[in-house]
């Protein structure tokens, strides 16, 4: 079972849904946290077993309070039910290799030395998921990039915008951004405009269905099996 957070933007469950599509399991199903239906409780309804994975790309409020939550509220209602719950998708050694991917795609080869990276995560009132997103920043700076600096699209700073400005204004030959974002919507919308207006040359696409996440996927699922994340009653 695979939880999303859902977004209004039909676009976003479709790119949910190609990723799932590609995942070599047997019975891979979603729910969503907000604004799309299944809802967590709808979609474990009825089974005796599932692997709950947050399709999520920092461990923040979501995936340590809301999906557990959730979660107890529906063993509490069906008791036989056995769930196994995963790590989220980040931080992961692939997603970095997701990203490359995605800027090769824009014609950004990857640790080009003229190049600097706007690496933009949605951003959260967890300061701790933040400084997971910096640190990834900062390990993927030692790939050869002229830079990589972290941006956020919410609820921390700097503003994807106001970090693009700041390396422009540092003198980067090139300024690209990575959005480190699952799928489509207001949050990837934004980012493009506002960073192409402050003098990115490209914005690269979201992660959306890339192999890497697929076999994120496939890896978390496995570990949820072999040693599952404590659910707090």
């Amino acid at each position: 079972m695979a939880v999303a957070h859902g977004s209004r933007d039909p676009r976003a469950a479709a790119t949910v849904a190609a990723l799932l599509d590609r995942v070599p399991l047997d019975d891979v199903r979603v729910a969503y946290l907000d604004h799309c239906a299944p809802a967590l409780g709808q979609a474990l309804a009825g089974l005796r077993e599932a692997v709950v994975l947050p399709l999520l790309l920092t461990e923040a409020y979501h995936s340590r309070v809301d999906l557990p939550a959730a979660l107890n509220e529906v063993r509490a209602r069906e008791p036989r039910l056995r769930v196994r719950y995963g790590h989220t998708l980040g931080p992961h050694p692939l997603l970095l290799t997701a990203l490359e991917r995605r800027l090769g795609e824009a014609g950004v080869p990857a640790g080009d030395p003229d190049t600097a990276v706007v690496l933009v995560s949605a951003g959260s009132s967890d300061a701790r998921a933040n400084a997971v997103v910096a640190e990834t920043a900062r390990v993927w700076r030692r790939s050869g990039w002229w830079t990589v600096t972290p941006a956020y699209a919410s609820a921390a700073s700097p503003t994807p915008a106001e970090a693009v400005a700041s390396l422009v204004r540092a003198g980067a030959p090139r300024v690209v951004v990575a959005p480190y974002l699952l799928a489509p919507g207001y949050f990837a919308d934004k980012v493009r405009r506002d960073t192409l207006a402050a003098g990115a040359s490209v914005v690269a696409d979201v992660l959306g269905a890339a192999p890497e996440l697929v076999d994120v996927v496939v890896e978390r699922y496995e570990a949820a099996h072999r040693q599952p994340v404590p659910l707090a009653v």
